[in-house]
Parts: structure tokens; sequence; C-alpha cells
């Protein structure tokens, strides 16, 4: 388990493995031949990373190493569960993605040469897309070459730094974190961006394989990943239409 100062911070990692595609998650795979682009994904409030293995397992089929961390207080098994703790996340992000590009150039480990520390994307649901959304602001990551907000918002601060494209995604009948407090941070995003709305959806339903909304979830967010961390045009052009399905979801904004 990874751990930054006194904060314990045990990450499940999902990659790229070894063999014909399909199938379920298996634990110790061989990594896939070739090197992978990094999501550090953040969980919610009691959450933790399992919680969103329908969706971040899928981006790891795509080509992603997806690193989440299960925060110290405001994960589901947290011993002292302190909701402030937020504001803590994502300097704890950062260092998870500083130990997971490390693994790439260690000799002897299975993900030595698997990791591209130059390709990295930030993505969080709920206070996992404030954590997310944070790490635009000061101080900022300057790895990060995309980031993805779900349910999220922007507690204080500017968005600073290199120009970073983001898609936001939110359910319009959220009952937790407004649909209009999504937007408020949205509209503050200075770079290429894109807004997802689910129509009728709540706090992230839509992220459970089944649900109506997660095929456009999944199409428009791996694109995503695919156009940030891959240098993928036809991935950015694909976005609009995967996210955009009359009664379910529209896309807006411009990327």
């Amino acid at each position: 388990a990874l751990r930054r100062l006194d904060r314990g911070l045990p990450t499940t990692v999902w990659y790229p493995a070894a063999g014909p595609p399909g199938g379920r998650p298996l634990p110790g795979a061989d990594p896939a031949p070739g090197r992978f682009p990094i999501v550090l994904f953040s969980h919610g409030l009691h959450g933790l990373p399992e919680y969103y293995q329908g969706l971040v397992a899928r981006w790891a089929a795509a080509g992603f190493v997806v690193a989440a961390p299960a925060y110290p207080y405001t994960n589901h098994e947290a011993a002292r569960f302190d909701r402030a703790d937020v504001r803590n996340q994502p300097a704890d992000a950062a260092y998870v993605i500083g130990e997971i590009a490390a693994l790439g150039t260690r000799a002897g480990d299975p993900f030595a040469g698997h990791v591209d520390p130059e390709r990295v994307a930030a993505a969080g649901h709920s206070a996992g897309g404030y954590t997310t959304a944070a790490m635009f602001t000061v101080p900022r990551d300057d790895r990060l070459r995309g980031g993805i907000v779900i349910a999220g918002g922007l507690l204080s601060g500017s968005f600073v730094g290199p120009a970073t494209p983001m898609l936001f995604l939110h359910g319009d009948a959220d009952p937790t974190v407004s649909y209009a407090f999504g937007r408020a941070a949205y509209d503050k995003v200075p770079w290429p961006k894109a807004f997802l709305t689910l129509h009728g959806r709540g706090h992230g339903e839509y992220l459970t394989p089944g649900e109506r909304g997660f095929d456009q979830t999944l199409r428009a967010t791996t694109d995503f990943l695919r156009w940030t961390l891959y240098d993928d045009p036809a991935a950015r052009r694909r976005i609009a239409a995967d996210g955009n399905l009359t009664g379910v979801s529209t896309v807006s904004g411009r990327l």
C-alpha cells in the first residue's frame, strides 16, 4: 500500500492485460505489450475504488493504466470519516501518480516498460470530482493532459496553468451535487471543454453497466482519454456523437 506522510493510500490498479480480450479482470495478470498512459481515479465520499470497476476496468481494457487510491478519511472503510479531508486529496492523487509512473522505470517490476509517465489524466466522481478539479488549480499538477469531473465541482480557486481539455458529466436531477453547481465549475474552465448532461439522472447511477446513460458515459469518457492521452483526433470528433442520444444525454461545449 502506498503512503504519503502519515496518510495510507491503498491503491487499486487496473491495466491492459496480456491474452485474449474480454472477460472479467484477472488479478496479477501479466501486462499487455506496450506503454500505457496513466489515469488517476478518485472515488466519492464513503466510496471505494472497486465501486467503480464497471467503468474503470473498461478504460483499462481500452489501453490505460487506471490507478485508484482509497483516500484515508473519506473512503467507505475509514476508521474516522472526515469529509473536510477532501482538501488534502489532490496532493494524495499527485503522489500516487508519481508512484505509479515510477513503476515503469523499476527493473524487475511487472510494470517496468509498461507505464508512460508523460501521458497522465485525472478523473473522479462526486468528492473525487472535486479532487480532480482542484488538481487544475493552485498548486497545479502540470503533468495532467486531461481531466474528467463526474458529478463534482470546484469549491474554491481558479483553473490555472497550461491549457488542458476537461470533460464534465452530471445528471440534471442530481440531488447531492446540484447540476447548476457542476455547470458553474465548467463555466470557469478557460480551456477546451465539454459537458455531458445525463437527463433525469441522479448522482451517479449512470456509472453502472446496464443503467441508462452508462453506454454514453463510457464511450464519451473513453474517447476523451484516447484523444488527450493518445493524441487521437478521430476520438475527439466522436465525443459529441458518443454522448448525444435523445432523451438520455446531451453533449455541449467545444473541444
